[in-house]
């Protein structure tokens, strides 16, 4: 007996506008191709994919399912998909896992609000697309009118594949220029060819008929496996998450495509958690569906859909071995609903088992808080799909209550926001570039810090902290979205950092930052088509513009009018409902979520939410510093002048090219500021001798970057107990000890160091400058405070010299941070100097 070829696995899905007859069309192609001897209908309440009780009681698609057929090449996993809005986030989901669709177009309605809204997500996800175009038995534009609308409002490359060949030829040529020049030399355009088109999306072949009378099916059958794409899929194990589910018995499914290699039963897999860690699972058993009926094969190959049972820690959306995870879904709810118990239910009972609906459906996004439980929905459909399957399955009788609109907040400007965290025997610092992005971009993390400053272990923990929270806004609390998070430096302790210390910081820095942005509010938006008599289209311009809505002139067609824009998701509530009602049911109303925008009433709806971004503990902008064994608060609006790294934005000045005469007076301007104070400056053996120069020259000036350290003398001594007790019987000797000390450091590190020793208060005292081995040392004169000294010298020389200043005087730190210089504590000039002194003896001993 010979063996049967393999067939090419093709994973597709029937995509569609409700009641364009999405699921006639797949009972249809399962008859046709023979995996079925009967016929389904959507009105008999038999097909063969909707197969839970509330599809059937309402005539709907609410969850995807799968069946399997075969064409002639290729093996075919069909996936039926909600045609309702409010399902359009389990739509999807499965776009992801798809190696071609086919989209659903009613021919009596034509392109609807949501026909777009999904065009858009097949070219997000960059998905392969066939159209049907459906109910052509029906009255109603014919084939022509349908092909422009579609060339003009889809793609220009939307081509009938009834036509001749040599006219498909012809006008897939057009949809390319390198095949274009191919066809005028040749004459010919392939198979392959067309293929090749199909796969990138620039090619979109369309076929009518009619689902219900079984026209036009066959004919797509015959494309698809002509023309449906074809995958090399690797040898290493990958897979993909799309859906959780549970079947009748309870059991958790994990359901996944399968990208790479193979996948058997009862073995051993490793992944990663809901919660970040580690898992290692058996699959217990693999389920290949057809409806609600399934095979269980030992093994499957790439390119197959597959539920699986043994993993308890899978999500939606993600890869496994060698699988990336999957974009986040752009279709999210607009309204938010508090869930009402029934009387005697616990919420912290309740709590887990809604979370099991989360789970299957992530976009419900439960949240808890004050004792309360909120879900985020799509529509009044899904509310009530939601209210029916927390009865059936968890036998709970919940209203939703205290409707409101789900917003979201951004920045319109660019700001540095700070965190610091510094309890007793804690600390973290970190500073963040917050930047606003395009509309739709989401969250963005980066970093830009070097591991010279900041371990690359904590730039990764600084990272995941930015990700793990939903970070809220400071207008109405809402979460923050569109904008680029960028880690610009941080600071760690080598002792007293803590797994903790950073996510504090980073989520005051978050917070910090927001305080002192431009905050935008933004609001969901619904595109609408909008349709009714020509008569009454004045009165729908003039609700449309009440509501603050946009849209562009109306088309008349005879009786009917046409309005197309887009309005906000909070004003439109119930209109679909009074525009029934005044155009005696002749008016209907699309939509289909826009996305996010600029609220349109930004300052009222702010001001009747009353939120208060500085009485919201659990996200503060202020942070914690250290001082006298105990920390202390400070405000976000002071907490810069307390923060122990300069500003990440800070601008090193790029190297300037000047042309100037022999003189060079200008270049020794810097020169005398070091030798007024420390005296003449050893000249290196490489410079050249001015009379050895042209008259004129071009010469590139960079920025020194010697380091500098100044330190405060009297207060290192006193914070130091050996120096203190020590200065304490003998002021002089502690002196030497601290310059004996600083002297090594200096010669170790190879840095110049000034130390600074007040003089101010004796009489008559003219100050002193003078050298101590490599170090500088100055008494200042009568009247003049050390703080004032290095002030002025930090202001002096900070621009050109890498200067940090050694003091725990909240004084001089501040001074310091006026003078654009970095800082450090007596604690952590010990600290430094006991590394180098550490360093200093393994030298030796080598």
């Amino acid at each position: 007996m010979e063996n049967k070829p393999k067939k090419t696995p093709c994973c597709t899905a029937l995509l569609a506008h409700v009641d364009a007859g999405k699921t006639t069309l797949s009972e249809a192609l399962l008859y046709v191709s023979g995996a079925r001897r009967t016929l389904g209908r959507v009105d008999h309440r038999d097909a063969y994919l909707d197969t839970h009780n509330l599809e059937r009681a309402r005539g709907i698609t609410i969850f995807s399912k799968q069946a399997t057929l075969e064409t002639a090449h290729r093996d075919v996993t069909l996936v039926d998909t909600p045609g309702h809005v409010d399902f359009s986030a389990e739509a999807e989901r499965v776009l992801s896992i798809l190696d071609c669709a086919v989209l659903v177009i009613s021919g009596t309605d034509g392109i609807q609000a949501h026909t777009l809204t999904l065009w858009r997500l097949l070219e997000r996800y960059q998905v392969p697309a066939f159209l049907f175009i459906n109910k052509m038995d029906l009255p109603g534009p014919e084939k022509e009118a349908l092909m422009t609308q579609l060339t003009q409002q889809l793609s220009a490359g939307c081509v009938d594949f009834s036509l001749p060949a040599e006219e498909i030829a012809e006008a897939a040529a057009m949809c390319d220029e390198a095949l274009l020049e191919n066809y005028l030399e040749t004459g010919e355009v392939t198979q392959g060819n067309l293929r090749g088109l199909i796969a990138k999306r620039k090619l979109f072949p369309c076929c009518f008929g009619s689902a219900l009378k079984l026209q036009g099916v066959e004919e797509l059958l015959d494309i698809l496996d002509a023309y449906g794409p074809e995958k090399d899929y690797p040898e290493e194990f990958a897979a993909k998450v799309y859906k959780i589910s549970r079947d009748p018995l309870g059991n958790r499914l994990t359901w996944l495509k399968v990208t790479g290699g193979t996948l058997k039963v009862r073995s051993l897999l490793s992944y990663t958690g809901k919660k970040g860690e580690l898992q290692e699972e058996k699959l217990v058993q693999l389920r290949r569906y057809s409806g609600e009926k399934y095979t269980s094969p030992e093994t499957v190959g790439a390119g197959a859909l597959i539920a699986v049972t043994g993993l308890s820690q899978t999500w939606i959306g993600q890869g496994l071995g060698a699988e990336e995870n999957t974009q986040a879904p752009s279709l999210e709810p607009v309204m938010t609903y508090r869930v009402a118990l029934p009387k005697g239910a616990d919420p912290a009972v309740v709590w887990p088992k809604l979370q099991l609906l989360e789970e299957e459906d992530p976009q419900l996004h439960l949240i808890q808080a004050a004792g309360q439980i909120h879900v985020q929905i799509m529509g009044k459909v899904q509310l009530e799909i939601f209210r029916a399957l927390v009865q059936q399955r968890f036998d709970l009788d919940i209203t939703l209550e205290d409707q409101r609109i789900f917003y979201k907040e951004t920045i319109a400007n660019t700001v540095e926001g700070v965190g610091h965290f510094e309890p007793l025997r804690h600390y973290a610092e970190c500073h963040l570039l917050l930047e606003p992005l395009p509309q739709g971009s989401g969250l963005v993390f980066d970093s830009v810090c070097s591991t010279d400053v900041l371990d690359l272990q904590y730039q990764k923990l600084i990272i995941s902290h930015l990700s793990e929270k939903v970070h809220r806004g400071v207008l109405t609390g809402a979460p923050i979205t569109d904008m680029k998070i960028t880690l610009l430096v941080g600071k760690a302790h080598l002792k007293h950092t803590e797994g903790g210390d950073f996510r504090q910081a980073t989520y005051r820095a978050v917070r910090q930052g927001l305080m002192q942005a431009k905050s935008v509010l933004l609001e969901p938006w619904y595109d609408f088509i909008l349709t009714c008599p020509t008569d009454q289209i004045g009165r729908a311009i003039t609700d449309i513009r009440a509501m603050g809505g946009e849209f562009e002139a109306p088309e008349a067609n005879g009786s009917i009018s046409t309005l197309q824009g887009s309005v906000p998701a909070a004003e439109v509530k119930d209109y679909a409902e009074t525009l029934a009602a005044y155009t005696q049911g002749r008016g209907r109303l699309q939509l289909s979520l826009r996305g996010y925008a600029p609220c349109h009433n930004q300052e009222e709806v702010v001001a009747s939410l009353g939120y208060d971004p500085e009485a919201d503990i659990e996200n503060t902008p202020d942070s914690v510093f250290c001082a006298h064994g105990a920390g202390f608060n400070v405000k976000w609006n002071e907490v810069k002048d307390y923060m122990h790294l300069e500003s990440g934005l800070k601008e090193e000045k790029a190297p300037q090219i000047i042309t100037r005469n022999i003189s060079r007076a200008d270049e020794r301007e810097l020169e005398k500021i070091m030798e007024r104070e420390f005296g003449s400056i050893k000249r290196p053996l490489y410079q050249t001798k001015s009379e050895n120069r042209p008259a004129t020259e071009e010469i590139t000036i960079r920025q020194m970057k010697q380091k500098y350290i100044i330190v405060d003398g009297y207060n290192i001594i006193f914070s130091w107990s050996d120096l203190a007790e020590l200065a304490r019987g003998d002021i002089d000797a502690a002196r030497r000890k601290l310059c004996d000390e600083l002297s090594s450091f200096a010669g170790f590190t190879k840095c110049r160091l000034v130390v600074v020793f007040d003089g101010w208060k004796q009489k008559g005292n003219p100050g002193e400058k003078s050298q101590f081995h490599n170090i500088q040392v100055v008494y200042t004169k009568e009247g003049e405070t050390a703080d004032a000294y290095i002030e002025a010298l930090a202001a002096e020389i900070g621009n050109n010299y890498a200067v940090r200043v050694a003091s725990s005087d909240s004084l001089v730190q501040i001074s310091s941070f006026r003078s654009g210089v970095l800082r450090m504590s007596a604690r952590e000039l010990m600290e430094e100097m006991e590394t180098a002194r550490k360093e200093m003896g393994r030298h030796f001993q080598k």
